[in-house]
């Protein structure tokens, strides 16, 4: 696999340059790059944010600039990346940046268990390998390798270059049908599930909803009362019945912490189902996909449901999901996928048996 990664460490590109690195954004991104840098010995010269956030305040010591401020002071420089993107008009304004500027996007882990590098590619190149061997169309071969080389690079060509939209994902793979039965682990206010209707067109006979954090399961809950023949837990989903310690994030998502003040139960898939038959699997549970799929072996031998498995949260998740996937049902046919989000989240495998 290492062959295919053209691009070098992100983290040593920023080392090289010569110009004047400005981070963009603020909060939580902006802390951990900002830190991975310090550890590195990378300097950085200043902070900007999009103007409607600028209003003379500080952020790491430094004040925060406009866009246009930094274009005055500095003329030519790098732009470092520090919060998600995912809507229309942003991505459109990260392009026009990148048409202008040097720009990156480092990947820093959700789950943090180190640098995406390719020291860490040419470690598990064989997994790497074998998860690519097992993805059954072009595209998906395609888009795992410029995810990779996005992972590396920080390079946002890279993502903008292997884009589907979620829509095209239900119609051209999962191909849904009337008479679907959906598990959502990881529901969050019911994202999913309203794709998911919107996909069999309001047609099928259960839904299935799992959200572990409380605010979120409130609004699950709210949105549930508008939806027919559909059951909600508010609990984890891990390989057993047990209890997980979270930490609380801002934003919609909480940690899995061994400190975590939070004590949530979970279970396994195969107990709450207790053998009740599904045809759909979705799972983004913030790292917690392998043990799910581990508590989920027997429905997953037995129904063969579609399959949605975010696989952006840890640095193995690209190699370790597909062998999981695979050790429990060989039929499976094993897609691969980037929708429009920076950085290289909203990457997930999709597989089905036909």
């Amino acid at each position: 696999m290492i062959e295919k990664i053209k691009e070098k460490n992100v983290w040593d590109s920023l080392r090289d340059t010569e110009l004047p690195i400005v981070i963009y954004g603020m909060g939580n991104g902006a802390d951990m790059i900002i830190d991975r840098l310090q550890e590195l010995g990378i300097e950085f010269a200043d902070i900007f944010a999009s103007d409607e956030f600028v209003r003379g305040h500080s952020f790491r010591g430094k004040k925060v600039l406009r866009y246009d401020e930094v274009c005055e002071k500095y003329g030519e420089f790098v732009i470092v990346m520090a919060f998600a993107v995912h809507d229309e008009k942003m991505l459109s304004r990260v392009k026009e940046l990148s048409s202008r500027h040097a720009l990156f996007f480092p990947n820093v882990p959700i789950v943090d268990d180190g640098l995406f590098t390719r020291e860490y590619i040419e470690a598990h190149d064989e997994e790497f390998d074998r998860a690519y061997s097992r993805l059954a169309d072009d595209f998906s071969k395609k888009s795992f390798i410029d995810v990779l080389n996005f992972k590396v690079s920080g390079k946002t060509e890279y993502l903008f270059g292997c884009e589907k939209e979620k829509s095209d994902v239900y119609s051209e793979y999962l191909k849904l049908q009337d008479e679907e039965i959906m598990m959502d682990l990881g529901a969050y206010d019911g994202d999913t599930v309203r794709e998911f209707l919107s996909a069999v067109d309001g047609r099928y006979r259960k839904i299935y909803a799992v959200e572990a954090d409380p605010k979120n399961y409130k609004k699950l809950t709210s949105f549930a009362e508008e939806v027919d023949n559909i059951e909600t837990f508010n609990m984890a989903v891990w390989n057993e019945k047990t209890t997980l310690h979270f930490e609380k994030k801002k934003g919609r998502n909480s940690k899995l912490s061994q400190n975590g003040k939070i004590e949530i139960p979970a279970d396994s898939v195969d107990n709450i189902l207790g053998g009740r038959e599904i045809t759909f699997l979705k799972a983004d549970i913030e790292g917690s996909e392998e043990k799910a799929l581990d508590g989920a072996a027997d429905t997953i031998k037995k129904y063969k449901p579609k399959l949605y498995i975010c696989a952006y949260h840890r640095n193995s998740d690209m190699f370790i999901l597909p062998h999981k996937i695979i050790s429990l049902c060989p039929d499976y046919k094993i897609h691969f996928c980037h929708h429009p989000y920076l950085p290289a989240w909203e990457s997930n495998f999709y597989c089905t048996t036909e």
